[in-house]
């Protein structure tokens, strides 16, 4: 029957000793006044209905849980001195739930024992914020940081940690599992053997150390935390080769260290071949045909796609799949017995077998297909290399959805020409090129890229979404483009005549090559140290490269081999449609159209070219947008590249302090002007986890060229080195300003870079005589000089001029510029016009004219050009008349 109670109110119980006397002095207060708040938006709280089994006369009856309703809480919460206080208050209309800070301490022990219901402020806390109801749990629940969470445990000897191990868990809200199912989401292993270890690798369950439960219990007070996020809890996770000992065989010493320092990377130790104490031995099954020594019975002799594979998987696979045999095994000879008792006569076996491949020699000639295999060989046989243009495969490993045209199965009827031309024979020969490039992009699609691309990984994702991307590109669209030129390249080779026509394939699909291979082309060398760098960070990956490209489908060659093959195949079809067109007759009118097919490749290849020569320069704007701190938005521009750059250092007191490393971006169109930071700012992180380098520039001025009036070359002198100049006509100012500058990088001489920098600003402003730009000049006439730049007295100098722009800043009453300050002031005289100012305004005028000497200092980022040259305007104007 039921339990009859009415169930009509709840209440929560709070026990003060628990809670204040195992805080600090100072938060025991604010900690207390922050939980009564929360309790007293918590409205609701889960309640269980109890269904009572009467049993024999003489025992109590049983009570079972038959489900969980939620109910309004009446009597937010009751504070208590001590738990002595509950006896009395005690009802049966309450449902009482009691909340504690300590798990360990007498009250919480009576607490349980009397079989109540206590949860931790963390839960109360939580569901305030969320506003949900206080769960309902069996057991004393402190948190929820393992909510949801079953876990299951295997290799604990001692009782008593398995048993603390549990209490912890229950505390955290999850749930333990005797057996190891698919319903468990977490193992806890405390070695790595046994049955439950097996069955969580063979589902893909993570394997955790029992540290994770111990860490996570730490931070049961921090609100929000679970343990189950991959941050937290792939730092627990037991390492593939945990507790083994490996040993390598057959491997060069390059590969044998790169795999120690592996094994030590995931967890595991490696000892000399033959030592006592391995528990593996990786062979190279390719090499060693025997081992040295006998091996004992505890020793797993694997493979090392074992070693490859448990990386990749991110947990130690089992050995029986991988064990190595040798080649003179007796299971082996036993069949090969078998074999030799069903061929008697082996002179005749042989004869025959001669016979046989002289047919397939002559049937390879004369046919570009191979022959029809018997329909239980089609899946018994293998690939093969996909670099060996006799070999077509039909057939290929099935790793996922697979474009249809990898499936599609060639025609193997071909009727040959009584007299073979030389026409037909570049065809087939194009045809087979085709036939084994389609097959090349089939194994990366398949191989790499769809397993890459699989949902429900074990271990997790290999590599991020964006990653995968970059990696393979266009790579399935220039599948599809070139399986329909094979198909069409197929049926014109069945139905042969020399009449049809080869180019007109190739015109068909241009616009489609357009479309597809400048993406892959123009990005396939970031394609390529992508590769590299995630091969060099993550194991996994590197793993997974290991596996595949050891496979026969790539033909020895790795990832990075296979996908130049998109780039080189465009040329080569060039090529062969070129040497197609030498014999093919004149009459013939596929003549003028594979010289079209020819000249459309070369337009796709020019495409080509182009496109990437503007990613490059888009690429090259984007690393300076990057490399300068504060460079405008309006930098980046389709019609802008970089031209050069050029590394100074500043001889006047602008565009920066003299002495500063200043570096100068040269654009087609504009200048780019920044100093040397002097304090980096911290790393970048895009949102895809990519980490860029912090600025070391800081943006001063972005010049356009028009605004360069002349380049003026200074003469080498004792005192001047490298040193050159820029007449400079901002609109905003109304006078000429000079910017002087010293080389610093020899790799490129003055006179081209000046050359280079005239050249461009002449093309600019429309003008075709760069030459009249340049004007050589002595050093003395602008007063410019290199002598003691790197002098320790210079140094100082500069030092003590940043230091004391620092303090005038520092005490500045105004930010103002000296500018608007100036016209402030003759604005307030003229309004004044005749009438004396009185003394309130007398004062205004003297903190204006106070505050304009101490806000002087012109900023660096300012886009006006400063007021030192307003002082030397009429010296300059007069030295340089002659040169406007």
């Amino acid at each position: 029957m039921l339990d009859q109670r009415p169930l009509l109110r709840g209440r929560a119980w709070l026990t003060l000793p628990s809670l204040i006397l195992r805080l600090p002095k100072l938060r025991r207060k604010t900690c207390l006044l922050a939980l009564l708040h929360m309790l007293k938006s918590v409205k609701i709280m889960e309640v269980p209905v109890i269904k009572i089994r009467e049993s024999c006369p003489g025992k109590s009856d049983e009570k079972l849980i038959k489900s969980i309703v939620n109910m309004e809480i009446k009597v937010p919460f009751v504070k208590m001195a001590s738990v002595e206080e509950f006896e009395s208050l005690d009802s049966p209309e309450f449902e009482n739930v009691f909340i504690v800070m300590n798990f360990q301490d007498a009250v919480f022990n009576e607490l349980y024992k009397n079989d109540c219901r206590v949860i931790g402020p963390p839960v109360v806390l939580n569901c305030a914020q969320k506003g949900e109801p206080l769960p309902f749990s069996c057991r004393p629940l402190y948190c929820t940081s393992m909510m949801n969470l079953t876990l299951c445990f295997t290799g604990f000897r001692k009782k008593e940690e398995l048993v603390r191990l549990v209490t912890l868990v229950h505390h955290m809200g999850g749930v333990i599992r005797k057996d190891c199912n698919s319903k468990v989401t977490h193992l806890v292993a405390n070695c790595t053997q046994g049955e439950k270890f097996r069955i969580a690798v063979s589902l893909g369950t993570p394997i955790m150390k029992p540290e994770w439960i111990y860490k996570a219990w730490e931070r049961r007070n921090e609100q929000d935390f679970c343990a189950s996020v991959d941050d937290f809890r792939n730092d627990f996770k037991v390492p593939p080769f945990q507790d083994c000992i490996l040993s390598f065989l057959g491997f060069s010493d390059e590969e044998k260290t790169n795999m120690e320092e592996m094994t030590e990377m995931q967890g595991g130790n490696y000892l000399p071949v033959g030592d006592e104490r391995c528990t593996h031995l990786v062979v190279e099954e390719n090499i060693v045909k025997e081992l040295p020594f006998e091996p004992s019975k505890k020793l797993y002799v694997v493979k090392q796609e074992w070693f490859w594979g448990s990386i990749q998987m991110d947990a130690r696979a089992g050995e029986t799949m991988y064990l190595y045999e040798k080649a003179n095994t007796p299971e082996l000879k036993k069949s090969v017995s078998l074999l030799s008792l069903n061929t008697p006569n082996s002179n005749r076996k042989r004869r025959r077998l001669k016979e046989t491949l002289a047919q397939l020699s002559r049937e390879t000639d004369m046919s570009p297909f191979p022959p029809r295999k018997r329909p239980s060989a089609e899946h018994s046989l293998s690939i093969g290399s996909l670099l060996d243009i006799s070999n077509t495969p039909e057939s290929s490993i099935n790793y996922g959805e697979t474009p249809k045209s990898c499936t599609k199965s060639s025609k193997n009827s071909t009727p040959v020409p009584s007299k073979q031309s030389a026409r037909w024979q570049v065809a087939k020969e194009l045809y087979q090129t085709e036939s084994n490039y389609v097959n090349i992009l089939a194994t990366i699609i398949q191989l790499f890229q769809v397993p890459l691309e699989e949902e429900g990984q074990r271990g997790g994702p290999i590599l991020a979404p964006e990653e995968i991307k970059t990696i393979f590109g266009s790579i399935p669209d220039i599948f599809d483009v070139h399986t329909k030129i094979k198909d069409d390249l197929e049926d014109l080779i069945v139905n042969w005549d020399e009449s049809k026509s080869i180019g007109d394939i190739f015109l068909k699909y241009s616009k489609d090559l357009v479309k597809t291979y400048p993406p892959f082309v123009n990005f396939f060398e970031m394609s390529k140290e992508t590769i590299i760098k995630c091969e060099k960070q993550k194991p996994r990956f590197h793993a997974f490269l290991k596996i595949n490209q050891a496979k026969p489908e790539c033909g020895r060659q790795s990832l990075v081999e296979l996908l130049i093959r998109p780039v080189q195949r465009l040329p080569s079809v060039a090529l062969l449609l070129n040497d197609l067109k030498k014999h093919t007759a004149e009459e013939n009118p596929d003549k003028s159209t594979l010289e079209k097919a020819i000249g459309s490749l070369k337009e796709v290849m020019t495409h080509i070219n182009e496109d990437k020569r503007k990613t490059e320069a888009q690429k090259q704007i984007f690393d300076v947008v990057y490399e300068v701190d504060g460079c405008p938005a309006n930098l980046l521009s389709s019609h802008r590249s970089l031209v050069q750059r050029v590394e100074t250092i500043s001889l006047g007191e602008h565009p920066c302090d003299r002495g500063e490393q200043v570096t100068l971006f040269l654009f087609n169109d504009c200048l780019e002007i920044a100093r040397k930071r002097h304090k980096v700012i911290g790393t970048f992180r895009s949102p895809h986890g990519h980490t860029r380098p912090p600025a070391s520039l800081k943006h001063i001025h972005l010049m356009p060229l028009s605004q360069i009036k002349k380049v003026l070359d200074i003469r080498e002198t004792e005192d001047c080195h490298n040193a050159f100049a820029l007449l400079v006509r901002p609109p905003t100012e109304q006078a000429n300003v000079l910017l002087s500058f010293q080389m610093t990088s020899e790799e490129l001489p003055k006179e081209n870079w000046l050359k280079m920098l005239c050249r461009h600003v002449a093309n600019t402003i429309c003008k075709a005589d760069a030459e009249n730009l340049m004007y050589t000049a002595d050093p003395e006439s602008f007063e410019v000089n290199t002598k003691d730049m790197d002098s320790t007295l210079s140094r100082a100098s500069r030092a003590i001029k940043k230091t004391s722009k620092k303090v005038t800043r520092a005490f500045s009453f105004s930010k103002t510029p000296k500018r608007a300050l100036r016209r402030a002031l003759m604005a307030s005289q003229s309004s004044v016009e005749g009438r004396s100012p009185s003394s309130n305004e007398k004062h205004v005028m003297s903190r204006l004219s106070s505050t304009s000497s101490l806000a002087g200092i012109p900023s660096p980022s300012l886009v006006s050009l400063p007021s030192f040259f307003e002082r030397r305007s009429h010296t300059l104007s007069r030295s340089t008349t002659h040169l406007i």
